[in-house]
């Protein structure tokens, strides 16, 4: 499935796309109880098929074969609103809205590192972002005056289905419950004023992330993918996550020995050579960019930059 969180009428929700049209889950699953005479079929659904990403993945596997169910019940008896929607009439959101972890690995692809002067690390860098910065595949990246330098990384993400803690690289990719893109967007005078990067990386909205998040059973390997970054259509990054120096399974095992990962966390795999501080001359983002990054059985994901002044 390609899960998204998506607004209609200021009410967020979440959904599955089906070509042109996203099924509500939690309506479908509804009406679907209801065909088969259940009578609180409201709160059942609530419970099963939430209307919440991060509660829905935390119903692991029954709740995600419950709104499969769901779907197909849907699509089969060619429901309309508020069931299924066409992709016009809603707006696209961030497919994970709150995750409880938001974790970033730097310095994960070779060229990347190259480029940025550093060393092949023995060990995972990583870092974190908070929810505040995510934004939408149909929302804005915003920039602050607080920088001058505000630069892009297209990232692989992946997002935990299942509670994980101690895996082993074997079984690491059942707990993956699927994968999506994110723009590690990066104030980069802001990072570098300081040994720790954090506050570079947390400023308001500098997580663009989506366009929906495709499950496990759709994208089964996630080595292999071409990865690309564009700026106004001009090309600025290209690899592909078979030259990640630490992959997905490694990762689950890393961190999941480090902490208990949640449903719902999301798992930056790092970026491509390319970024903009690292080119000669430097290239930085500027108002109306439009920054557009592409993943392999994922789709695309497309913002435009725009200027925030501190008082607005």
């Amino acid at each position: 499935m390609k899960l998204v969180t998506y607004r209609y009428e200021g009410i967020r929700r979440i959904g599955a796309i089906s070509g042109k049209h996203v099924v509500d889950l939690n309506y479908a699953y509804e009406e679907l109880l209801k065909s088969q005479g259940y009578i609180r079929a409201a709160h059942i659904a609530q419970a099963y098929v939430p209307s919440n990403m991060v509660e829905f993945l935390q119903g692991g596997a029954e709740s995600r074969e419950r709104a499969e169910q769901a779907v197909e019940f849907a699509l089969s008896n060619e429901w309309g609103a508020p069931i299924v929607r066409s992709t016009q009439e809603i707006q696209l959101e961030a497919p994970v809205q709150n995750p409880g972890k938001m974790i970033c690995v730097g310095h994960n692809y070779r060229e990347h590192i190259l480029e940025m002067g550093r060393g092949i690390p023995e060990v995972p860098v990583v870092f974190a972002k908070f929810s505040n910065t995510i934004v939408g595949p149909e929302d804005p990246i915003p920039f602050y005056d607080v920088s001058e330098q505000l630069d892009y990384e297209a990232e692989f993400a992946f997002v935990i289905g299942k509670r994980a803690r101690n895996v082993s690289k074997e079984h690491a990719l059942e707990y993956v419950v699927g994968y999506t893109i994110v723009n590690d967007v990066t104030y980069r005078d802001i990072q570098r004023r300081t040994i720790q990067w954090l506050q570079g990386k947390t400023v308001e909205g500098s997580a663009p992330m989506g366009p929906w998040l495709v499950t496990g059973d759709e994208l089964t390997n996630p080595s292999g993918l071409n990865i690309v970054l564009t700026v106004n259509e001009e090309e600025r990054q290209r690899s592909n996550t078979a030259n990640l120096v630490f992959p997905v399974d490694y990762l689950v095992e890393f961190l999941s020995n480090l902490m208990t990962l949640e449903p719902g966390d999301v798992i930056l795999t790092g970026t491509p050579g390319g970024v903009g501080v690292a080119r000669e001359p430097q290239v930085f983002l500027r108002d109306g960019d439009v920054v557009r990054i592409e993943i392999d059985q994922i789709g695309a994901l497309e913002n435009r930059v725009k200027a925030i002044n501190r008082e607005e």
